[in-house]
């Protein structure tokens, strides 16, 4: 540098206080060339050696051997020394993103960002004490806490040896931490278990809560009533797109199972798919698997080959902070996940009284309200005390619910995911040690026999072996309801209390069906002639038809033909509706409109980047959207309600038969409007040429940092920004944002082989293995991900991995000195 070395903890926590790169020069009295050269300086140091021998806690030596993409490769004698490598990995490639998870699930990441601090980029996300304020309402410190206390000793043992592994990590790096550290001028405290546990339990909430499926229909029908409207606005799409073929059950009793919905948070789903050996080129079955969540610089996904000697050699991602598989295969099996949306959630409304104060009615008595008080820690502010009120049904949630949704009584929140057990405990964490079970499963009966005991959440499994068989089992504790329907409850109607679970044996399954396939992607689970109510509130069958559309057109399918699947982006709402669309706008008085028409009649309906109709038909139908809720609805009410309504939209657009439009030529003119509206915007935004108007100039995948709301800093963690094709209905699913930016999808694709002579998973991160910025590891993948491209995950011993980058080994202490 031409200047003497600045005070680098100085001027990283001037970054971290919003102060510019310009501002912490000056500050500093660097010019550009310096701060950037010592900016990749101090990226570059924070990244752990990985090509070392240090001591550690452990009873014989474990090595960490990392692929060409930086993959662990973990290899041990014992289980438990296995899962402190496994912690110490995941902490040499995440020490940071574990904490802000392990704060996101105590609620204490205002204590480090600041109250008004938004991790997310995406407009409209709740900020850092409104997370921290879910997180205390719900419990999910208090539930882990209870469900450690009754934890199995195996389970137990392997938490505290992957814990281990962490601090050790930790104290390692005390001098030169993770750069996000030295940004927010804090240390990381040790690990604990319960740390695990708790951001188990968020993720699970994340998964399966969803408040808007409940309180945006209660919404509706106080404007709508109970009529034919209501029951519009409910409608979903391709609703009869269901796993277990229509009729492979005997016929039930009760009511519907569920129902397809206008989920706001569809895209946050998953497809995966088994083919049997009859139906693959090679003979032997094949399995893919590709989760749905949020796109960001550094994955929620760790992935991982992990290898014992007690019967354990599986690879593949699991959940940050969580040691297990979800997503893999071992020697012998493949699986992969999907969301059921089999409800595990119900706001109730509690009865109250004057005469009654600090109680609730609760099966004809009056109980007694329970409450705590929460102190959130806030940086550079007071600290907020939270009272947490519970009823007997659960904690009173209205304010976590938007003015709209709440009423005169007070509205509860019962989650499977806090609810006790029938032994008494709360089987909440049982999932940490099926994992154990399912990673070691050899065959397809074994690995459903270990999900007897997952509870949340509700998962679509699909699952193939060696030996030829493919099998499909929904699993978690699904609630048994009378009258089941969305919407609140009542609480001291003993006609709305859940009425105990389905049991294991009676959830949806099937084991090597006729078809030679199985395919899941959030669809309907099983027709209503299913013998126990399944409370589905599903996704749009759209991209689950698509997937069977493609399985059925091949019998020889081939893993490049899977790869090639999971890119696909094709969009059946587009197929379904934009005749319609056509049609409403055949003879356009606007030229801009005709011109606009004549591109759509000319799509294929794939939205792939270079596509102009996929950005007319989207930014269209997003428009379409907003303007037939606000038929109905006051403004601020209709922009609330109108991410889901699209069933009812997609049904307006060839016809109106429950009268949602005042007539039909209402319903034409809104149409037109519509899209002379959305060419306006597009010319406004993009240029007065149409061809320039591609999905890629709007659809864009930004890979950001949880820090990307510092200005400052954003511009040197984010990456991404490449046009991107798929939408949220496509099996290339990638949602969108208020601007059109892909912000959610299928960040993590999976592909097994059941060849027996070919154990390898293929798999990519649409970032990399690495959290740290500096890292050559961090986002690498997305190129290989936005081209559709797989790589190789092998499950080969260590002295047979090929490509090995670096290898790192832990021995016991007292027999090595750290090189």
């Amino acid at each position: 540098m031409k200047h003497s070395q600045p005070n680098s903890a100085l001027l990283l926590r001037l970054l971290g206080q919003q102060h510019s790169p310009q501002e912490a020069c000056r500050e500093a009295g660097l010019d550009h060339a310096d701060f950037q050269a010592w900016w990749r300086d101090q990226l570059k140091q924070r990244v752990p050696d990985q090509n070392v021998r240090c001591p550690s806690e452990v009873s014989s030596p474990v090595r960490i051997l990392r692929d060409q993409r930086g993959v662990p490769h973990i290899h041990a004698e014992s289980d438990l020394d296995l899962y402190t490598g496994y912690g110490y990995a995941m902490a040499q490639d995440r020490l940071w993103q574990l904490d802000y998870y392990r704060r996101q699930a105590h609620g204490r990441l205002a204590e480090i960002l600041g109250a008004k601090a938004c991790p997310e980029a995406t407009g409209g996300a709740p900020t850092a004490l409104q997370r921290d304020t879910i997180a205390r309402t719900i419990g999910f410190a208090r539930i882990a806490k209870t469900q450690w206390q009754v934890m199995q000793d195996s389970a137990a043992g392997r938490l505290k040896a992957f814990a281990k592994g962490i601090n050790q990590l930790m104290e390692e790096t005390r001098d030169s931490p993770p750069i996000e550290f030295a940004l927010l001028d804090y240390a990381p405290e040790p690990w604990h278990p319960i740390d695990t546990l708790a951001i188990w339990c968020e993720f699970q909430y994340y998964l399966t809560v969803r408040l808007p499926v409940i309180y945006v229909p209660e919404i509706a029908r106080q404007h709508l009533g109970d009529g034919p409207l209501y029951k519009a606005f409910l409608q979903g799409e391709a609703d009869a797109e269901s796993i277990l073929p229509s009729g492979s059950v005997p016929a039930s009793l009760h009511d519907p199972v569920g129902r397809a919905v206008g989920d706001p948070e569809e895209v946050v789903g998953s497809n995966n798919w088994t083919v049997a050996g009859s139906r693959s080129r090679s003979g032997h079955p094949l399995l893919a698997s590709d989760p749905h969540i949020a796109f960001n610089a550094v994955s929620c996904w760790y992935e991982a080959h992990l290898v014992d000697n007690e019967g354990l050699n599986a690879a593949g991602a699991g959940y940050i902070g969580v040691p297990g598989v979800l997503f893999g295969r071992n020697r012998n099996l493949a699986f992969g996940i999907t969301n059921n949306i089999c409800s595990q959630r119900d706001l109730y409304r509690e009865r109250t009284d004057t005469d009654h104060p600090n109680q609730f009615l609760s099966g004809g008595k009056w109980m007694p309200a329970r409450s705590l008080t929460e102190r959130i820690e806030v940086r550079n502010a007071d600290p907020v005390d939270l009272e947490v009120v519970f009823s007997p049904t659960g904690p009173i949630v209205d304010h976590l619910l938007p003015e709209a949704a709440r009423g005169s009584d007070p509205v509860s929140l019962r989650w499977m995911g806090a609810t006790l057990g029938p032994d008494g405990q709360t089987a909440r964490g049982a999932e940490v040690g099926v994992l154990m079970k399912t990673n070691k499963a050899r065959t397809c009966d074994e690995f459903r026999s270990a999900l007897a005991d997952w509870r949340v959440p509700t998962l679509s499994m699909v699952f193939a072996d060696t030996e030829g068989n493919i099998g499909y089992q929904c699993t978690g504790a699904i609630p048994i309801r009378r009258n089941w329907h969305r919407g609140y409850r009542k609480a001291w109607e003993p006609e709305d209390a859940w009425q105990g679970v389905v049991p294991f044996r009676g959830l949806p399954a099937m084991s090597n069906p006729q078809q030679g396939w199985i395919r899941t992607a959030n669809n309907r689970t099983a027709g209503d002639d299913y013998p126990y109510p399944l409370s589905g509130t599903w996704a749009s069958g759209h991209r689950a038809q698509r997937v069977r559309q493609m399985l059925e057109a091949n019998d020889r399918m081939t893993r490049q033909a899977c790869m090639e699947m999971q890119a696909d982006t094709l969009s059946l709402r587009a197929v379904e509706s934009l005749p319609h669309l056509l049609h409403l706008l055949d003879a356009h008085p606007d030229p801009l409109v005709r011109r606009a028409a004549a591109q759509l009649q000319a799509w294929d309906c794939h939205m792939e980047p270079d596509s102009v109709g996929g950005a007319l038909f989207e930014t269209f139908f997003a428009k379409w959207q907003l303007r037939v809720a606000s038929q109905r609805f006051p403004p601020a009410v209709a922009a609330q309600v109108a991410d889901s309504i699209a069933g009812l939209a997609n049904v307006l657009l060839e016809s109106d038969p429950a009268g949602w439009f005042d007539n039909e030529q209402t319903r034409r003119d809104e149409v037109s409007q519509t899209m002379l509206e959305v060419c306006h915007q597009l010319e406004t935004q993009l240029g007065t040429d149409m061809d320039q108007w591609t999905w890629g100039q709007l659809h864009r995948i930004h890979l950001h940092h949880p820090l990307s709301y510092i200005g400052a800093v954003s511009e040197l963690l984010d990456r991404g920004g490449n046009p991107v094709g798929g939408s949220g209905v496509t099996v290339c699913n990638t949602g969108m944002d208020p601007n059109y930016a892909a912000n959610m999808g299928a960040n993590y694709r999976i592909v097994a082989d059941l060849d027996p002579g070919s154990p390898d998973l293929f798999a990519i991160d649409a970032a990399g293995q690495s959290g740290h910025p500096g890292s050559t590891h961090y986002c690498d993948q997305l190129p290989d991900w936005l081209a559709g491209n797989l790589a190789t995950l092998s499950l080969a011993s260590a002295d047979d991995l090929k490509n090995v980058e670096a290898t790192m080994i832990l021995v016991p202490n007292g027999t090595a000195t750290r090189d």
